[in-house]
């Protein structure tokens, strides 16, 4: 009985540590294998759920309604952040008119990146979409090296051509095998009147624009939010509630301008026969966001930012196979290849950055000894 209930209160100290640390963003590692598997495993179920979700939602044959899809994906979120934060799990700061003014054109960048995400997901793989991302990485170390002083080291810039080659690779793989003459992205672009570009578009997807917007996009939002997020001193919770609260009315208004709400376009976009399992799973979508920043912020804790950021690496390969097994994408000797090098680019990068972090430890450590001589 005396180790049951030792037993029992170790397991509600370890649970209020949890909490605590994920408030707080603090917590030191644990050396049991257990702790350390399980936030792992949620975060990468996390990722893997969320992509595949949003790629079965806006993979509809009909589906043009993007914002409206981004819009209700954001009021959940919200509504989850909300919920737990009233639980007691995390904390973020209450809502506050200055800040929502500081940080609103912020939310309006980030309104552009997930919409560019949402096209580009819809017209691309997942493997193609994953890999593509990785260019994100590149745009934002060479932004840091402009605006924040920061340097790409000889190793970081190997992952970087790693990358490349495997985008080209993706690319070259995608289009060989996907591109015709009935592809949806042929369709659109006929649609919208870009009758100068057709002949271009009749060889490129137009999908690859959308993932170039994306990448570009991206890093910009991520290249401001940093500046940005000094002067507010917002912790990762504090961003992720007033992001979404603040692209709600952004994503709203576009919507409403942007898309068609007649009733034969609701019911192409959300057929009778199919429409309470979509909107459950556009909403599960919006929080499996939530459960992402959760499960990050777990997965710190437990291990390492070290650990954490080898675990991203690896986890693009199994983002990229869920396209393969959910969604019938192609399996070719291109795609394959294109995956295992922007899987292997991703792990020298880890490597590359937990080396560079190393080093400017060891430089700072070193400078405090002699300041101390000189003084």
């Amino acid at each position: 009985m005396a180790d049951r209930r030792h037993s029992s209160s170790k397991g509600e100290e370890d649970v209020a540590e949890i909490k605590k640390a994920l408030a707080t963003g603090s917590g030191s590692s644990h050396n049991n294998v257990a702790s350390t598997v399980a936030p792992v495993v949620c975060y990468c179920m996390a990722s893997i759920l969320m992509t595949v979700v949003n790629k079965f939602v806006v993979s509809g044959h009909n589906f043009n309604m993007n914002f409206l899809l981004l819009c209700i994906q954001s009021s959940v979120c919200v509504a989850c952040v909300v919920t737990v934060k009233t639980l007691g799990i995390i904390s973020f700061r209450d809502f506050d008119t200055k800040d929502a003014k500081m940080w609103f054109p912020i939310s309006v960048m980030l309104v552009g990146v997930i919409y560019t995400g949402s096209k580009s997901l819809q017209y691309l793989s997942i493997p193609v979409y994953t890999i593509f991302k990785n260019l994100t990485i590149i745009l934002i170390a060479y932004g840091e090296v402009i605006w924040f002083g920061g340097r790409v080291t000889g190793l970081t810039l190997v992952s970087f051509i790693l990358m490349v080659a495997s985008s080209v690779i993706a690319a070259w793989a995608d289009i060989s095998e996907a591109l015709t003459v009935g592809d949806p992205a042929v369709a659109e672009a006929a649609a919208s009147g870009m009758a100068s570009v057709t002949g271009v578009v009749s060889k490129l997807n137009v999908g690859y624009f959308w993932m170039f917007m994306n990448c570009a996009t991206s890093a910009a939002y991520v290249l401001t939010m940093r500046k940005r997020i000094k002067g507010t001193g917002f912790s990762d919770w504090d961003t992720m509630f007033y992001n979404n609260l603040l692209s709600i009315p952004v994503l709203a208004v576009a919507s409403i301008i942007a898309e068609d709400w007649g009733h034969d376009n609701l019911n192409g976009n959300f057929p009778p026969e199919t429409r309470n399992f979509l909107l459950f799973a556009i909403a599960f979508s919006g929080a499996a966001a939530v459960g992402i920043s959760y499960t990050t912020a777990w997965c710190i804790r437990a291990t390492s930012s070290t650990t954490y950021s080898m675990v991203g690496a690896l986890n693009k390969l199994p983002v990229a196979a869920s396209g393969m097994i959910f969604f019938g994408d192609a399996v070719t000797f291109g795609s394959v290849t294109a995956v295992g090098v922007g899987f292997f680019a991703g792990l020298v990068y880890a490597v590359a950055k937990n080396n560079q972090k190393k080093a400017e430890t060891a430089a700072q450590q070193s400078v405090i000894p002699l300041a101390n001589r000189a003084s």
